[in-house]
């Protein structure tokens, strides 16, 4: 792990849960591993497990509703412009926005689940005025598993904790099947609905 990244992940432990929401706010460095070091600081009784998890849940939130607003007030040029520097590029854009075209809002839960489309996903939510209601509740139901998974990672592998996207594979790839799954369902079911009419 790079100097950088363990010099930031140290002035956040100085900010308690603070510094959990904020590390996951800024999207500097992956959420994976933001909430495994997380899970560290509750192996090492700094700070608790539930409140590190509510942490998680809020900063990973907040940081898909500034895509979201981003989407929505600045647009697709902004995006292609100012994305980069949050790490979203025109090709994650482009295959969130066709995801989200094709399936609707149903897939803003499942999409977080997979990689690339992740992130990318609270894009096209803005663009095309996704109701904030129905945004935030499905963002916030699937941060909830994604937080308590990487805390409970980091806590068990305590100084192990950079090892965690190792150690998360058994976990995430099974996650990630199931989400697709979900979706297609959804998507089957759509259809169905759409022919019916």
């Amino acid at each position: 792990m790079s100097d950088f990244i363990q010099s930031i992940l140290n002035f956040l432990t100085d900010l308690g849960y603070f510094g959990v929401a904020i590390g996951l706010m800024i999207e500097i460095i992956p959420s994976e591993i933001v909430l495994a070091y997380a899970g560290y600081l509750v192996s090492q009784g700094h700070i608790s497990f539930v409140g590190a998890v509510i942490a998680g849940v809020i900063g990973g939130t907040i940081a898909q509703l500034f895509i979201y607003w981003i989407g929505a007030y600045g647009g697709r040029p902004f995006l292609k412009k100012f994305g980069k520097y949050i790490f979203i590029h025109e090709k994650h854009i482009d295959i969130a926005e066709d995801w989200f075209n094709k399936y609707g809002t149903g897939v803003i839960f499942g999409a977080r689940f997979i990689p690339v489309v992740r992130h990318a996903i609270s894009i096209p939510a803005g663009i095309t005025k996704m109701s904030l209601k129905k945004f935030t509740l499905y963002t916030t139901l699937a941060i909830i598993p994604w937080s308590i998974l990487f805390v409970y990672l980091g806590d068990k592998l305590a100084s192990n904790w950079n090892q965690v996207n190792e150690f998360a594979k058994p976990y995430v790839q099974p996650a990630m099947i199931v989400a697709i799954g979900l979706i297609v369902l959804y998507i089957i079911f759509k259809l169905l609905k759409n022919r019916k009419k």
